[in-house]
């Protein structure tokens, strides 16, 4: 053990090592941002969902105050029961806004934070594997 040698395998072991780290934790990088990427990509499917339900429910209430401005000019320049009908038609419009707006709201929330938290989660316990793995190699 006095001979060099052992030192020198010792540290050919220990630079063989911390070159496998590093490719090791290359990798699980590498693979971690691919795991982001198919967790953002399902998020935003759903999350454009909602997004499209609120657009119709935009749409739906436009319907409902044309139909409600139509109802008014009608009522006023006739005082005639005609405008009943377009209040009734205004106001189903402007419920179906409504719920469609309400579905669009559940959407995005079932889609959750734009946080890709898988990714998060397992990237704590690679920097946890990384500290054992790093101690581990000093003992």
């Amino acid at each position: 053990m006095a001979n060099g040698q052992d030192g020198a395998t010792a540290e050919g072991t220990m630079g063989e090592l911390v070159k496998e780290l590093s490719k090791q934790t290359s990798t699980l990088v590498r693979q971690e941002v691919e795991l982001a990427k198919v967790e953002l990509t399902e998020k935003g499917k759903k999350a454009s969902v909602g997004a499209g339900m609120f657009g119709t429910a935009g749409i739906l209430a436009l319907f409902g105050l044309a139909v409600l401005t139509a109802a008014l000019v009608i009522g006023l320049a006739d005082v005639m029961e005609d405008w009943i009908a377009a209040v009734i038609v205004g106001v189903i419009y402007l419920v179906a806004a409504g719920v469609a707006a309400l579905q669009g709201r559940e959407k995005v929330r079932e889609a959750g934070p734009v946080v890709p938290e898988q990714t998060a989660e397992t990237l704590k316990e690679d920097v946890q594997w990384a500290k054992n793995q790093a101690s581990s190699e000093r003992r």
